[in-house]
């Protein structure tokens, strides 16, 4: 890996220089440069971008300057297809300093286990510990640590930054996070964890801003995109979620199939004789949407077609039904927990932009009192439910790294308000 300075320059101040957020995915980097010289910290980066499809025959770049197009990085040495491209990213990056200096690199790491729940800055000590929790999101933790451990050899002395999906629902009673297995299994971790933790304190930290008192009520927040999960929030916390242990837990996603009977997973192996890999490899990435519909993981591309006649139409009307059936049936059982509902929100890539998919999951919760505006669901919010409405629903974009950039902020020193 290069090693070239991503400090160009010595910084007078602890907040004259710029935050790096990096959220490294199986196959694609997204990235978002704040500016830790301006108060409050900004809610949009000054500059961000991607790389996707790494590895893959078709890997491109795009940032608030470049319009997407090939990205093309030369072949040196045993570098990975994954490091050549954060060394890519880590030359845009010293372009956009300007004499200023990078005083940190901040990572969205997936799952913290049962040792963080709280931001933490990396070592080698904190890097060993997280790749023990590989195997719990094995979708993404690999990734976010191979950047990181890029770095960490190649830039010792830049500060590193965790944040975690997981820490978010560290306020849940214990009773949620029990799985109904042998204690001593929970002693050593294996529990209900949740995830989109970092989603979901954006919204505990926007809503009351946009809505006041209503959203320290009773609350459940609909994060639905590739991967999807709900959480119900009282006073802002955390008080159960749909995931559990892993990522595979709760509603049925793009790829993953959510809930499922565990008899199903030793029918797999003891009767269809699949080995662990292949079994993990259907349960990650080919059940789900994609796995029913036999098409894409996309709700927007199996809509388009779902009038379509024969098995093809008729296997996409069965994962839509399916998709929001089980995204109705969770919200119930969070509602009954919670005993009441005050507001409901949207948000993710599903949840803010498709008005169809909210439209089938509020009709399908009518007996809650909700009212449903058309016009305003429509036009993708912010209230999409009528005044007269029993629930107060509203579509809330996400802003994760934003709220993973104010941790890294707080933890070098530096006041974000």
């Amino acid at each position: 890996m290069s090693k070239q300075p991503d400090s160009v320059s010595q910084a007078s101040g602890p907040s004259e220089g710029f935050i790096l957020v990096l959220n490294c995915g199986s196959s694609s980097i997204k990235f978002a440069l704040y500016d830790a010289g301006v108060h409050p910290l900004p809610r949009q980066p000054m500059w961000s971008g991607r790389a996707v499809d790494i590895g893959g025959p078709n890997t491109t770049y795009a940032d608030s300057e470049t319009p997407e197009g090939p990205l093309v990085t030369p072949e040196e040495g045993d570098r990975t297809p994954y490091v050549a491209a954060l060394d890519y990213i880590r030359a845009q990056v010293r372009k956009q300093l300007h004499g200023r200096t990078l005083l940190g690199v901040v990572h969205r790491v997936v799952h913290g286990g049962p040792k963080y729940s709280a931001p933490v800055r990396i070592d080698e000590q904190v890097l060993h510990d997280l790749e023990s929790y590989i195997p719990l999101a094995p979708l993404h933790q690999p990734y976010a640590l191979e950047a990181i451990a890029a770095l960490l050899h190649d830039l010792p002395d830049l500060p590193q930054i965790a944040c975690f999906d997981t820490a978010f629902h560290h306020t849940m009673p214990k009773v949620e996070k029990q799985l109904s297995l042998p204690w001593e299994l929970y002693e050593r971790g294996v529990r209900r964890y949740g995830f989109h933790g970092l989603s979901y304190e954006y919204m505990a930290l926007s809503l009351p801003e946009q809505y006041g008192d209503i959203a320290r009520g009773k609350v459940v927040v609909a994060h639905l995109g590739s991967g999807a999960s709900l959480c119900a929030m009282e006073n802002l916390q955390s008080q159960s979620t749909s995931m559990g242990f892993s990522a595979l837990d709760g509603l049925m996603m793009g790829t993953r199939p959510g809930a499922l009977d565990p008899g199903a997973v030793l029918y797999l192996m003891e009767i269809e004789k699949l080995s662990v890999s292949e079994v993990t490899n259907m349960l990650y990435r080919k059940s789900g949407l994609l796995g029913v519909s036999g098409l894409t993981p996309e709700p927007r591309v199996l809509l388009a077609r779902e009038n379509e006649e024969g098995p093809v139409g008729e296997r996409i009307r069965d994962a839509m039904s399916l998709y929001v059936r089980r995204v109705i049936r969770q919200i119930g059982s969070l509602v009954a927990m919670m005993n009441g509902l005050d507001m409901l929100v949207f948000t993710a890539g599903v949840g803010e932009n498709s008005a169809e998919i909210r439209r089938r999951i509020l009709e399908g919760m009518s007996y809650f009192g909700i009212r449903l505006d058309q016009e305003a669901n429509t036009r993708n919010g912010p209230v999409i439910s009528t005044p007269d409405s029993a629930v107060k629903v509203v579509v809330q974009p996400t802003n994760e790294e934003w709220v993973v950039a104010r941790h890294a902020a707080r933890l070098l020193g530096i006041d974000p308000e």
